[in-house]
């Protein structure tokens, strides 16, 4: 089978953890461990998130005096994603002893009218108070809102239509190459009146990325990998309930929130709907578990999931201690 697996940002970096680099190769580590069986037995490719670590190089951008002016977020997207590319190249490489494996950076097309440049709302890097926030305003042309018990930057979160590398991506899983592609949703790019491509100030959602770019790649399943083990009806309520299996319109019908579910819904909804393959949300380390039918939340067009052959895995085996 061909596998787009994402992985949320608790696979480099937990709550409460420091965003050192050596805490994040760690956590890598043992991310890799749990999907090196995929790659040994199907095609693979790696998408993440880079939500901690942008913010970490924006905070550092904008206090360094030797800099005119912060980098854009679309080259600090491009940082993180040779960053993060690099610890899980390495990762998977020392799982999969002469496996090739790419990391590659990639520009996401978004459109250059799309609503959620006139109405950003994704919020990106460090709280200030309101007085901070409104002087970065007038100073660095920010958009700033108010969250929780301060200010935060805004940024557009403009809606993915296409990894621009998608046929370089192709040729390397055709090679037998593990791909590892798309961070953060992507380098968000637009094409300007000559036809151009031109990075633009925005975050991208990396499920929606991966969704897209499973579905021009004819991957067969779509792996939302996150750190609640199922999708839950009424979450947070005396009634919450694991939903084991779904139809896309049964689960979009129930309503998921924006900022956290709703993205990761949408995306394997819109992936099942448009290929007729699978999508499912669940752990990481139920990557296995779920092909298996035996954990996450699967999403097919009829609602039932037939699954994978246990035998077609073999165990995952422990992260490989003083690996890089």
């Amino acid at each position: 089978m061909r596998i787009v697996a994402t992985l949320g940002g608790n696979a480099l970096l937990q709550r409460g953890q420091k965003p050192d680099a050596e805490v994040q190769e760690a956590n890598v580590r043992v991310a890799v461990a749990s999907l090196a069986p995929l790659a040994e037995q199907h095609e693979l490719v790696l998408t993440h998130g880079n939500g901690p670590q942008v913010g970490v190089l924006a905070l550092q951008s904008a206090s360094d005096p030797r800099l005119t002016t912060p980098y854009p977020f679309d080259v600090l997207g491009a940082q993180t994603q040779g960053m993060i590319g690099y610890w899980l190249l390495q990762a998977m490489e020392n799982e999969l002893p002469g496996r090739q494996v790419a990391a590659i950076i990639n520009q996401t097309l978004v459109a250059a009218a799309d609503p959620a440049f006139a109405d950003p709302t994704k919020f990106v890097g460090e709280m200030y108070t309101e007085a901070e926030a409104m002087r970065f305003a007038s100073e660095r042309g920010w958009v700033v809102k108010p969250d929780g018990t301060g200010w935060r930057r805004v940024v557009g979160s403009p809606r993915p239509h296409r990894v621009v590398e998608t046929r370089l991506i192709r040729t390397l899983l055709n090679t037998g190459a593990v791909v590892v592609c798309a961070g953060g949703g992507g380098v968000p790019v637009i094409r300007d009146e000559r036809g151009k491509l031109t990075g633009v100030e925005a975050v991208i959602d990396k499920d929606l990325t991966s969704s897209v770019l499973a579905e021009a790649l004819d991957a067969d399943v779509l792996l939302v990998l996150t750190d609640v083990p199922n999708v839950m009806r009424d979450y947070g309520t005396p009634t919450q309930q694991a939903i084991r299996e779904a139809t896309p319109g049964g689960l979009r019908a129930l309503g998921f929130p924006a900022g956290s579910m709703g993205p990761k819904v949408e995306a394997v909804c819109r992936f099942v709907e448009l290929t007729g393959g699978t999508g499912a949300i669940g752990r990481l380390e139920d990557a296995i578990a779920i092909l298996r039918g035996e954990a996450g939340t699967l999403v097919t067009p009829s609602g039932h999931y037939d699954p994978v052959d246990a035998s077609a895995f073999v165990a995952p085996r422990p992260p490989q201690v003083g690996a890089g």
